[in-house]
């Protein structure tokens, strides 16, 4: 290139030396330039081996490593195509020395998500946040009784009354939750329940001689018992460590309860002169008892499922000077109630099928106490206990919508036979 350029310079009209000096200089500061890019590609090209050998193993990929790679922009190690274009048409300035574009980020501090089953969402509700959640939920149940009420003669002959009754229950629960964040660890919700019941209930009457079934429908619909939480979350956790929540719900007893509506009996229910069916004509709503949830939540986070569980405690505290209402407006006193104390414990898995949904199946179990009257174990009262099986789905509608659908089966014979849930939680 050097002889060409003289030799045009010595046969060009008018040339002197001292356009062939300019020229020499500057073909002189070109290759100086190519020189210094030649250099650039290749530490880029170390840079890029050396990177290929991390991922294939070669070199060691620590928690350092991995936050400077993650803080380091591309800018600052590969050249661009424009610049490889435009290098010899004018001096370039040398590339800058890496400097990081952006901080390392940091490990998450939230529990991750997954397709809620229970009543406690193990999500918190970020700072400043607020969730909105309309759910409906359909729940049915079925249950027998046979009593049988005589004497027998031989153990294949009765002599008496059999009475056998068969209950139909449906249950149908609209509620609207709101949820809002007042730190990254600490939520609080309200939720507002409205009830209808139905219940239909074949039988035979007792100290009758007519064979012939009874049916007695009843239903009830109605405003359900209010309910206030707050959850808080002890620790970050983090990639194989358990995240817990600590969560203390309160229900209040703004439903209809069973001391007021009227039960089928004329002048009461139990003991001496007791006649009627001893069911409920209209039916409630609400406990009737204030009630107080502590409970505990964990997550573990097991790429790429996610195990959850918790356990609770639900006390409802006793009334006094109960009294229940029976036909003709007449009260039957019942004294003090007290209903059993709960214990509850649930676990399962949840596992993300893709970006969108996921899955998640548990199993839940509660522990009903015997209820106690006047301080003495009401008779018949035994602890009950309800085991569901659940499995849940949920799918993202969009960036601030999530459509959760569960289904429950009953184990044991005091649980529902089925429930369905259906969630739409979205987010402000």
């Amino acid at each position: 290139m050097l002889l060409c350029a003289a030799v045009q310079a010595q046969q060009a009209p008018g040339a002197g030396q001292d356009d062939l000096a300019a020229q020499l200089e500057s073909l002189k500061a070109q290759l100086a330039e190519q020189r210094h890019l030649l250099e650039a590609l290749r530490a880029s090209m170390h840079e890029q081996q050396r990177r290929i050998d991390v991922l294939q193993g070669a070199e060691p990929l620590d928690n350092s490593r991995l936050a400077r790679q993650r803080g380091t922009g591309l800018r600052s190690v590969y050249l661009t195509l424009a610049e490889v274009q435009d290098v010899g048409s004018a001096p370039q300035v040398p590339p800058p020395a890496p400097q990081p574009v952006g901080q390392a980020p940091s490990p998450p501090v939230r529990p991750p998500e997954v397709a809620p089953l229970f009543e406690q969402p193990g999500v918190l509700t970020p700072k400043g946040a607020y969730v909105l959640e309309p759910s409906m939920q359909f729940g049915y149940s079925s249950s027998n009784r046979v009593a049988l009420v005589g004497y027998t003669i031989i153990p294949a002959l009765l002599i008496g009354l059999i009475d056998v009754r068969e209950v139909k229950r449906n249950t149908l629960t609209g509620a609207l939750a709101v949820r809002t964040g007042l730190s990254n660890r600490l939520e609080v919700e309200a939720r507002v329940p409205y009830v209808y019941r139905s219940d239909a209930t074949v039988s035979r009457e007792l100290f009758t001689g007519t064979a012939s079934e009874r049916v007695f429908d009843t239903s009830g619909r109605a405003l359900g018992d209010i309910e206030v939480a707050a959850r808080y979350q002890l620790n970050n956790g983090g990639a194989d460590k358990p995240y817990y929540v600590a969560g203390l719900r309160f229900k209040s007893r703004t439903g209809r309860d069973p001391f007021q509506v009227v039960t089928d009996c004329t002048q009461r229910c139990v003991g001496e002169n007791a006649t009627g069916t001893g069911l409920p004509l209209d039916l409630p709503t609400g406990s009737g008892f204030y009630s107080l949830q502590p409970s505990l939540t964990w997550l573990f986070p097991s790429d790429p499922a996610v195990f959850f569980g918790s356990i609770s405690y639900l006390h409802s505290f006793k009334r006094t000077d109960v009294s229940r209402l029976v036909l003709n407006g007449v009260r039957e006193p019942l004294g003090t109630i007290e209903p059993g104390k709960i214990f509850g414990v649930n676990f399962g898995i949840g596992l993300a099928l893709n970006e969108k949904a996921s899955l998640s199946l548990g199993y839940d179990h509660s522990s009903v106490g015997r209820t106690r009257q006047n301080g003495v174990t009401v008779p018949g009262s035994v602890r009950t206990q309800l085991g569901t099986l659940l499995m849940g789905f949920s799918y993202r509608l969009g960036k601030d919508r999530t459509l959760n659908v569960s289904v429950g089966a009953g184990l044991t014979r005091d649980t529902p036979d089925v429930s369905i849930s259906v969630r739409l939680p979205m987010t402000f």
